[in-house]
């Protein structure tokens, strides 16, 4: 008995010794992996989050078997499905985007596109590659803009340091321009040297002068720039048609505040339309001035909400003349995305852009405006397809904000409104930026913007054209509520002019 007890003891100890073992082992092992993360430079969630991050990729990797059962399908969530953001995370991370076995997207669904593919397409040699288009050809300094796709406005404060400084470096690595939002020039957007979009919104942040007033002064120093190569009013945008921007006050710290010319600390909201502009006329006039104080390409960005709008825009430009047009009009579809909107306007408010393109595209050839004034698309067009159709609706230019938010790292938290994002690209908490990792997103970035570019130029390989805006509504069929496809020109018939195209 003796003997079996001093044994038990002895168990008991090494049970003991050996528990005590395995927790300092444990210990040891999360401060090795403490120490990684918080070193990489790779993902912000371990970055931000040391060890506990970690399960986030193992839950991601388990929940795409558990969702194929339980929850939703590669193609059912949103705003944005994980079909979606897996394309562009693939193609931000520099890898290759072919899949097997077959698509995963449903061809039944009413107003899904499909590109007609030509009888004898072009040799592999003869490559289906972008060429420059002019902008603001009646400006001292036109824009010959070399990239179909672009990336779309997003401000500094509602955007982070790094994440501006990242959007700007990739842009300029891919050759492409970068909007700087509503909130103005900050020294993030200028850093790397790429091709700058200055938008002024309803609140004309960075320009205004002490009365909230449009300042000469003030657009003359930001025209100064060779970097900004136009300008850009925010008359609309598709998130909140008829509301002003709101940046919450967490967000405006003494940097955004001089930026923007506002009260540290305080909620910051944009009238909810340019009280300086009433009208086309006062539109037309104030675009000129614009035109004629910077020398640069001056356009605007708005949603549409019907016809008649357009049509008064366009006659009006007819009988003043053409050199009084915007040089390019910026079309944001009512599912545009932003930082923070009332639910009614997000959900309820402006025409999809697979509407509105089609009608403003339309209009403009019908006024003769062609060749004067430049459509940029905007609202959701993320993957190739999405830029393809909108280019083949007459988009010159496609742009997009959620896709390279994407790009960055943003994993669709929906805390772009709050100062908690955990990804580092909406929040100016110092600690969660640190998660954002300049460099490494900054290639991301490029690499997304050149993936989508190649594959547009794929697309239009294949129905057998020589360059991407040569696509027309005959290249593409869009699937109707019987399970048939119809040529969208068909469904969408062009009007006959009323005037003339002029150079």
């Amino acid at each position: 008995m003796g003997v079996f007890m001093d044994w038990a003891g002895h168990a008991l100890s090494f049970m003991a010794l050996s528990f005590v073992t395995v927790l300092g082992l444990m210990a040891a092992t999360a401060v090795v992996f403490f120490v990684i993360d918080r070193v990489q430079t790779g993902d912000a969630i371990r970055r931000n989050y040391p060890v506990i991050g970690r399960f986030r990729h193992l839950f991601t990797t388990l929940g795409e078997f558990f969702r194929q059962y339980f929850f939703a399908m590669d193609r059912e969530e949103m705003p944005f499905n994980r079909a979606q953001r897996d394309w562009v995370n693939r193609a931000s991370s520099g890898k290759g985007n072919t899949i097997a076995f077959g698509s995963t997207r449903n061809l039944n669904i009413p107003g899904t596109p499909i590109f007609v593919n030509a009888a004898f397409p072009p040799l592999d040699d003869q490559f289906a590659a972008t060429d420059p288009m002019v902008i603001g050809p009646y400006a001292r300094e036109p824009y010959v803009a070399p990239s179909i796709f672009n990336i779309s406005g997003m401000s500094y404060g509602a955007l982070s340091r790094p994440a501006i400084e990242a959007l700007a470096g990739g842009a300029k690595k891919a050759g492409i321009w970068l909007n700087t939002g509503e909130g103005g020039l900050s020294p993030y957007h200028l850093k790397s040297g790429c091709d700058i979009v200055y938008q002024i919104g309803t609140a004309k942040y960075g320009v205004r002068d002490d009365d909230g007033k449009l300042s000469d002064e003030k657009l003359r120093k930001m025209a100064a720039h060779p970097q900004v190569k136009m300008f850009e009013l925010k008359i609309a945008q598709g998130a909140k048609p008829g509301k002003g921007g709101i940046l919450p006050g967490a967000k405006v710290d003494e940097e955004v505040a001089a930026i923007r010319g506002i009260p540290v600390g305080q909620d910051s909201y944009s009238p909810n339309r340019h009280p300086d502009i009433e009208n086309f006329e006062q539109l037309l006039d104030m675009i000129e001035h614009i035109r004629e104080v910077t020398g640069k390409p001056v356009g605007f960005k708005t949603v549409a909400g019907t016809a008649e709008p357009f049509e008064e825009l366009f006659q009006l430009i007819r009988d003043r003349g053409i050199k009084s047009a915007p040089d390019f009009i910026t079309i944001d579809g009512g599912e545009g995305g932003t930082g923070a909107s009332p639910m009614p306007l997000m959900d309820l408010v402006g025409m999809p852009i697979r509407e509105s393109m089609l009608m403003v595209e339309d209009l403009r050839d019908t006024y003769g405006l062609k060749n004067r004034i430049r459509l940029i698309a905007s609202g959701k067009l993320v993957n190739p397809g999405d830029v393809a159709w909108a280019i083949a609706t007459g988009a010159d230019f496609v742009v997009s904000g959620r896709g390279f938010m994407f790009a960055l790292g943003c994993i669709q938290a929906l805390k772009c409104n709050k100062n908690t994002c955990p990804t580092g690209i909406t929040t100016h908490d110092p600690a969660l930026q640190k998660g954002l990792v300049v460099e490494n997103k900054t290639t991301r970035v490029a690499n997304y913007a050149r993936s989508v570019i190649a594959e547009v130029e794929m697309i239009a390989h294949s129905v057998g054209v020589a360059e991407p805006r040569q696509m027309r509504r005959r290249h593409v069929r869009l699937v109707q509520p019987d399970g048939t496809s119809r040529l969208m020109i068909d469904i969408f018939p062009r009007s006959e002019p009323r005037y003339p195209e002029e150079d």
